[in-house]
């Protein structure tokens, strides 16, 4: 049995003969506006009558709408968890789980109940939690995002003014919470910030809502809302209590999850679910959006935890929990502010020079965005990652004109990686002068750092590679062996005036990640500095 007092009909609840079925070990969750109450096969989620301004359960009718909210909303996601939504029959002070279509005093969701330690954020917490893992979540929001229509053009769902005014009452809700001299004065700073970058990206803001961005989403995406549960990651627990909340830019969506693994301390997971996300889908345009998106979500964390605090924490344990909470959220907030300068970071090589194993370590250290020309290519002509386009040498999807499309676009979202204050890592051979140039020109214009990392084996060790690729076809380069003879053939070295803004990478051993990561942030940093 629980320990803690609860009010009825909670209190009543934790009878085993409340429930129609049996009932192995009762235990209550209690969050700032419902009570989870776990019972061994079934979990009943009630919502607490609460009026917080944002959310409003303050009625029987308004409580039993958001349990059919809660419901519909995360079947789309979860449909083997969320089950029902069940009455509770008899008297608050003797609470019955009755059948659906009965009558009831108070409604509830009706769950399958699943181990508290299937959550991603216990994952975490005992190492269980991999990048393979990031590019699943990433790969289950980015077809959920797919399958989601687009607000109607004269609805005011994604209106940037509204969007703000979100944002203002986060710092309106934990002004008076906010303990010590120090942490006032990061929460002034970070309000600061907020409006002073609203007025840079409201027109980005209106645009995104134009070209259809503002989707019906889950809305509160971040590691506790997620569960291994029969082998596969779902999200759950979505927002059922607000439109303009869920309603929203699917890079907001992004930004919440990529905050909550950076909060904590997981920057190479949340770079590696980030990029994943972006290959899968191509929003590269989202990326301004999200530093923005990323300090709303952290101030979102404060914001609860100072609810917390006012309702008063469960115990003493339970509010040193929720002050460190606010504090942590608030400090992390106050550093995405801080960030913002970009650079622009290519590799170039010959095909099985180990230029992508090198890019996808790199940008889980970095962090970095990745843009990968063997993706960017086939996305622009229709193809997904892994398709066979049946091209052979110059023809099809490889033609010059093909590849001069390619390298613009990859020159087009290095651009907006750069420009957002993210490191752009362009993953592609750049095995023409005049491509590399472009790069480097680019990096000029934006007024942020270059540099090049050439990869070099010796052609046995390119064959060798070249040829295991495409027995495994597992990979989205579809350069074969002709590809890689026709490329010895043509090859020049870099230019002397190159070599100054170049690292040599000797693929062939065992790459030293580490340090190669270190000397380009040294690099990084130091023309940052200058």
């Amino acid at each position: 049995m629980a320990e803690h007092a609860y009010p009825q009909p909670i209190d009543g609840l934790l009878r085993p003969a409340a429930y129609p079925h049996p009932v192995d070990r009762i235990h209550v969750i209690e969050t700032h506006i419902s009570w989870v109450v776990l019972t061994g096969e079934y979990a009943y989620k009630v919502k607490k009558p609460v009026d917080l301004g944002f959310v409003d359960f303050s009625t029987p009718a308004r409580r039993r709408r958001a349990c059919e909210d809660e419901l519909r909303l995360n079947r789309r996601l979860a449909a083997s968890i969320y089950l029902d939504v069940v009455p509770l029959c008899g008297s608050p002070a003797r609470p019955r789980v009755g059948e659906p279509g009965e009558e009831g005093f108070e409604h509830a969701v009706r769950m399958r109940q699943f181990p508290e330690d299937a959550r991603l954020d216990r994952e975490l917490e005992e190492g269980r939690l991999s990048a393979s893992d990031m590019d699943e979540i990433a790969a289950v929001l980015s077809a959920f995002h797919d399958s989601l229509p687009p607000a109607a053009p004269d609805s005011a769902r994604g209106e940037p003014g509204a969007v703000y005014a979100t944002m203002r009452d986060n710092f309106e809700a934990v002004d008076a919470s906010v303990a010590g001299e120090r942490e006032a004065g990061l929460l002034r700073q970070v309000e600061e910030w907020t409006a002073s970058r609203y007025e840079a990206v409201r027109p980005r803001l209106a645009a995104r809502r134009r070209e259809g961005f503002i989707r019906e989403c889950h809305g509160d995406l971040h590691l506790g809302n997620l569960a291994r549960v029969d082998g596969r990651i779902l999200p759950f627990d979505c927002i059922e209590f607000s439109e303009s909340l869920r309603w929203i830019d699917v890079i907001s969506e992004v930004a919440f999850l990529w905050m909550d693994l950076r909060a904590r301390g997981r920057d190479d997971l949340a770079s590696r679910f980030l990029n994943s996300y972006l290959a899968a889908g191509g929003d590269y345009e989202g990326l301004p959006l999200l530093r923005f998106y990323a300090v709303y979500r952290a101030m979102v964390r404060v914001k609860v935890a100072a609810i917390r605090l006012s309702q008063g924490a469960t115990d003493d344990a339970g509010s040193e929990a929720a002050r460190q909470d606010l504090r942590a959220h608030l400090a992390l907030a106050g550093r995405l502010c801080a960030e913002g300068r970009g650079a622009i970071l290519i590799t170039t090589g010959l095909s099985g020079s180990g230029k992508s194993h090198l890019a996808g370590m790199l940008a889980m250290r970095l962090p970095a965005v990745r843009v990968r020309s063997d993706v960017e290519r086939k996305r622009l002509y229709g193809l997904p990652p892994g398709a066979r386009s049946g091209s052979g040498v110059a023809t099809g999807i490889y033609t010059p004109e093909a590849g001069r499309r390619t390298y613009a676009r990859l020159r087009e979202i290095a651009g907006v990686v750069a420009g957002a204050g993210m490191i752009a890592l362009v993953d592609a051979a750049f095995l023409e002068r005049s491509q590399r140039a472009a790069m480097r020109t680019l990096a000029d214009e934006l007024d942020v750092p270059f540099l090049a990392l050439e990869c070099r084996a010796r052609p046995a060790a390119l064959r060798e590679r070249v040829r295991r690729r495409a027995r495994q076809g597992a990979d989205p380069s579809e350069a074969d062996i002709a590809v890689l003879e026709r490329q010895l053939a043509g090859w020049r070295p870099l230019a002397d005036s190159e070599t100054s803004t170049t690292i040599r990478v000797d693929t062939e051993g065992d790459i030293d990640v580490d340090r190669v990561s270190d000397r380009v942030r040294r690099v990084i940093d130091g023309a940052r500095a200058r």
